[in-house]
């Protein structure tokens, strides 16, 4: 009996070793498959780009290898901007990695063959050109398709990269104890310098600063706000026909974008912002000449460029003709954006952009100076009976057409376009202003009493796009008269 039992015995553990052995074998087959990447802006791209190996210097690679197959990826950042990589068909997401130089690894197995995307899955940043194709074949893996990497500086699995990706995507209100609640961003109509008047050329110095701000959107909503000098929108500034105007673009440290700025107003390639891709705690510096006056439009122009417009990196840029424009009583300085939010119009809470909505062109907010109300209780513009007003208006876009209307009054000059080289129309009532565009609007009111202006596709008001002219004076019975009617009106 023990004799047969120690027969047994021993055929089983043969058994056991035959199974260890042929699954070494098996693992001695697999390949363990190294690539190197590094990520980049080119020709006003986000990409990836391939280093070492017959990927180096391809933009957003094909990556190769066969069913059984280890793939590493290690990820450099090579333009200091929060990136990560994601093969959502592996379940798979790096941790996010910024500042030039540091690295971020993943490591997964692949178990299907068939051509995947991969793609940095920041907000906007595919849309921008970070996408490139993952190939998966059935026999052994093409050793030539390896490339080598340096040593990684972390490795993520699936759910430690996932809970870096969540961290990363969160908007940046969510530090905020009370996410209900954010900064003051909008500009207030009255903050832009005054005429420059009869003088030759010089030169002026304009410096902007690029500012990531969690601001006030709406009542109780919050919105991650990307700005010029921390309003909405950037500064107006104002300089004259031959001036050679010297720009200074500082990214603050604490910004996770680099951003630039490309000014309608200069004659030469991308505006400026070929010169001016400012990584964060950067300064960067360019001049122009100020050739052809008129009123301009400046916005960041860094990949994704819609959505450093629509999250507020816009602003305008005066050049005034030779001695000037005529006098007014009150400048005022308006500008109108979209904004794509992830929840919906008048959802409460920190919001962030959505990409979707943002390439679909269905904004869930329409916005005077940046912020729902803006323009009405907080900052109406104001002035008096018979006093002459000057509106310096532009529409930042990034994707609607604006139809500027003033109810209850008539322009009594539209320089359309914000072109100074062709005299104004008059009596106009709505003026057409394309994303990207400017309008300059002369009038004096006779009647008191609070007009809204708005964009005359009039449903965007209930979106949050409207603003108050507030103008005191005597009433004037001979030009308008009559009872007014409680809760009628707009």
């Amino acid at each position: 009996m023990k004799s047969k039992f120690r027969f047994f015995s021993l055929i089983l553990l043969a058994a056991m070793l035959i199974s260890a052995c042929g699954q070494t074998v098996h693992a001695d087959q697999q390949n363990n498959i190294s690539y190197s990447l590094k990520t980049d802006i080119q020709n006003g791209q986000m990409v990836f780009v391939g280093v070492g190996g017959p990927i180096n210097g391809v933009v957003n690679p094909t990556l190769v290898a066969s069913v059984g197959d280890t793939v590493t990826v290690t990820l450099t950042s090579g333009d200091g901007t929060e990136h990560n990589i994601d093969f959502p068909d592996f379940n798979v997401v790096s941790q996010n990695v910024s500042g030039k130089g540091n690295s971020v690894t993943v490591t997964f197995g692949v178990d299907k063959t068939g051509t995947f995307p991969y793609f940095c899955n920041m907000p906007g940043h595919r849309e921008a050109g970070m996408e490139g194709k993952l190939e998966i074949d059935g026999g052994a893996a093409n050793s030539s398709s390896t490339s080598t990497s340096s040593e990684p500086a972390s490795t993520a699995t699936s759910a430690e990269a996932m809970a870096g990706m969540t961290m990363a995507q969160a908007p940046a209100s969510s530090t905020n104890s009370d996410p209900a609640t954010g900064a003051d961003i909008v500009r207030d109509p009255t903050d832009l310098p005054g005429p420059i008047g009869d003088r030759g050329p010089t030169t002026v110095r304009i410096d902007l600063v690029a500012q990531e701000v969690v601001g006030q959107l709406d009542d109780g909503t919050t919105y991650p706000y990307w700005t010029f000098n921390g309003k909405v929108p950037g500064p107006f500034f104002r300089v004259r026909v031959g001036d050679t105007v010297e720009v200074h673009l500082k990214n603050d440290p604490s910004s996770m974008m680099p951003h630039s700025v490309d000014f309608h107003a200069v004659t030469g390639p991308g505006g400026g912002a070929v010169f001016t891709t400012t990584q964060p705690g950067k300064e960067t510096v360019f001049t122009f000449k100020a050739l052809v006056p008129g009123l301009y439009v400046y916005h960041c122009a860094t990949p994704m460029v819609a959505e450093h417009i629509a999250n507020g990196m816009y602003g305008m840029i005066l050049v005034e003709p030779e001695g000037g424009l005529p006098k007014v009583d009150h400048e005022f300085y308006v500008m109108q954006g979209e904004i794509y939010t992830t929840g919906a119009h008048g959802d409460k809470g920190a919001q962030s952009v959505d990409v979707t909505k943002l390439l679909n062109e269905t904004p869930e907010y329409y916005v005077f100076n940046g912020a729902v109300g803006g323009l009405t209780t907080e900052h109406p513009l104001k002035a008096s009976v018979g006093q002459t007003i000057r509106i310096f208006f532009g529409n930042a876009g990034p994707n609607k057409i604006s139809s500027f209307h003033i109810i209850g009054a008539i322009m009594d000059q539209v320089y359309n376009f914000g072109s100074l080289d062709t005299p104004p129309m008059s009596g106009v009532q709505t003026t057409l202003v394309p994303p990207g565009g400017a309008a300059i609007v002369d009038l004096k009111l006779q009647v008191p009493g609070k007009y809204t202006f708005l964009d005359h596709a009039i449903s965007r008001m209930q979106r949050g796009l409207m603003g108050w002219l507030v103008v005191d004076g005597p009433a004037a019975p001979d030009i308008i008269n009559g009872t007014p009617i409680p809760g009628s009106g707009h």
